[in-house]
C-alpha cells in the first residue's frame, strides 16, 4: 500500500473587501507611533549597510599650481558722454580735478572757467590678469562709480591705465560702459530701478601692454596646492602621481605636494598629464546650518552615536476680549470696558522617545524626522542638542 505524504493544512486569504459608500473606517490610535519604530527599524538596516562610495576628481579639480593665478589690477579714470547723470563739479573735486589736468594735456586751458557739466564722472576701474596673459591679449573691465553720479548707462571710459600691486602699468582700458540696468520714472517723481547703474563692465575693454615675470620653465620644482587641506587627500595625490611617475611627488603637508620635473619633458606636458589623474578626496564630518534661511548641509562621513530623541511643541495663546459693563436703567454708576484674558497652553503629546543605534548615518536619520513632519528648525535644534550631548561626531558651523 503507498501512502502519501502528509501535507500542511494551507490557510487561505481572503482578498480585501472595498467598503460600501458611506461607511467610516476606524484608524488605529497608535498608527503614528507603529510610523516611529518602522522608522527606527529602518535606522537600524541602514546602519548594517555597505557605506556610500564617492566618484573620483581630477587633480586639476581639487588642486591649484602655485604662482599661475590671477593678478588683480586698479586704476582711475573718467566716464564721459553722460545723459546728466555724472558728478555734480561742486560736490566731487577729484573730478573736477581730473578733467582740468586731462584738458590742459590736450591743450585747453580751464582753469579760469566755471565747470558746471553733469556729464563726467570719476570711477575706478578693476580688472584680472590671467596667468600667462601675453601683450596684446584683451580682458574685461570693470568700471564703478566714485561720486555722486546717478548713471553710467551710456558712457565711455577714457584711456585709463590698470596697475598692479608693484605700481607697473599692467594694462589700458577703455570703451564704452555696459551697465545692464533698467530705469524709468514718472512725472509724479515715482521711479523703478532694476540693478547698479553706478557699475559697470566694458567687455573685452582692456589691452594686456606688459607680461608678468613669472617664467615656469625655469623651475625644478611645482607645489601644487590643495583647495580644501587635508593629510589624507594630499596623500592620496602624491601616491597617484608617484604611481605614473615614480619618485617624483611628495606631499610635504595637508596643504603643499611638491612635484619635480627631473630628467623628464618639460613643465607643461607634465602638468597636463598630471592634472587629469583621479584621485578621491576625503572630507571631514561637518554640519553647516544657516539659522536664518534654515539651511542644513551635512557630508557623508557624519555619523551619530546611540542617542534617544524626543521632540515636541510648546505653544501658549493669549487671547485680550473687552467687555462693556453697563448699569440697569436709572441705576448709579458708569458705563465701563473691562478687560477679559484667555490664556491657553497647548503642549503637543503623543510623541515616544527615538533610540538611534550607534553608527547610523546622519542622513538616515535627517530623512526620518522629515517623514515624521519635524520642520527644518526643529531639525536645527535636535542637532545641536545631539551635538551638545556628545553624540554627534562631526563639526557644526552655525552661520
Amino acid at each position: 500500500m503507498s501512502t502519501s505524504p502528509i501535507r500542511p493544512a494551507v490557510r487561505r486569504r481572503s482578498a480585501p473587501q472595498t467598503p460600501a459608500p458611506g461607511t467610516t473606517i476606524a484608524t488605529s490610535p497608535h498608527r503614528h507611533r507603529i510610523a516611529a519604530w518602522t522608522f527606527l527599524l529602518a535606522l537600524s538596516l541602514s546602519a548594517c549597510g555597505p557605506p556610500a562610495l564617492s566618484a573620483p576628481s581630477r587633480i586639476k579639480d581639487i588642486v591649484a599650481i602655485e604662482g599661475v593665478r590671477e593678478n588683480q589690477l586698479v586704476g582711475y579714470g573718467l566716464v564721459v558722454g553722460l545723459r546728466g547723470t555724472g558728478d555734480a563739479l561742486r560736490n566731487a573735486p577729484f573730478t573736477r580735478q581730473s578733467l582740468e589736468a586731462m584738458l590742459e594735456r590736450l591743450g585747453i586751458n580751464v582753469r579760469d572757467a566755471r565747470l558746471n557739466t553733469k556729464n563726467v564722472a570719476a570711477v575706478m576701474v578693476t580688472a584680472k590678469l590671467p596667468p600667462f596673459a601675453a601683450s596684446g591679449a584683451r580682458i574685461d573691465a570693470t568700471v564703478s562709480a566714485m561720486g555722486d553720479a546717478k548713471s553710467l548707462l551710456g558712457g565711455t571710459l577714457l584711456v585709463t591705465p590698470l596697475l598692479g600691486a608693484d605700481g607697473q602699468a599692467y594694462a589700458v582700458a577703455q570703451g564704452t560702459v555696459q551697465t545692464g540696468s533698467i530705469s524709468a520714472g514718472g512725472a509724479s517723481g515715482s521711479t523703478v530701478l532694476k540693478g547698479v547703474p553706478t557699475a559697470g563692465r566694458i567687455a573685452g575693454g582692456a589691452t594686456v601692454e606688459r607680461e608678468t615675470r613669472f617664467q615656469l620653465a625655469s623651475l625644478d620644482h611645482v607645489r601644487l596646492t590643495l583647495r580644501n587641506p587635508d593629510f589624507t587627500t594630499a596623500h592620496r595625490i602624491a601616491s597617484a602621481i608617484n604611481a605614473r611617475y615614480p619618485n617624483a611627488a611628495t606631499a610635504e603637508n595637508p596643504t603643499i605636494v611638491s612635484v619635480s620635473r627631473g630628467p623628464r619633458t618639460d613643465w607643461t606636458t607634465l602638468l597636463a598629464d598630471i592634472e587629469n589623474l583621479p584621485v578621491e578626496p576625503d572630507t571631514p564630518a561637518r554640519v553647516v546650518i544657516d539659522e536664518v534661511a534654515g539651511v542644513i548641509v551635512m557630508g557623508a562621513e557624519v555619523r551619530i552615536s546611540t542617542v534617544a530623541i524626543q521632540q515636541g511643541n510648546l505653544t501658549i495663546t493669549v487671547r485680550e476680549q473687552p467687555i462693556v459693563s453697563q448699569p440697569n436703567a436709572f441705576a448709579p454708576g458708569a458705563t465701563t470696558t473691562v478687560p477679559q484674558s484667555d490664556v491657553a497652553v497647548d503642549e503637543e503629546k503623543g510623541r515616544q522617545f527615538l533610540t538611534v543605534r550607534s553608527g547610523v548615518s546622519l542622513a538616515t536619520l535627517v530623512t526620518g524626522l522629515n517623514a515624521l513632519g519635524v520642520t527644518p528648525r526643529d531639525m536645527i535644534s535636535i542637532l545641536q542638542a545631539i551635538r551638545a550631548s556628545g553624540a554627534l561626531q562631526a563639526e557644526i558651523e552655525v552661520r
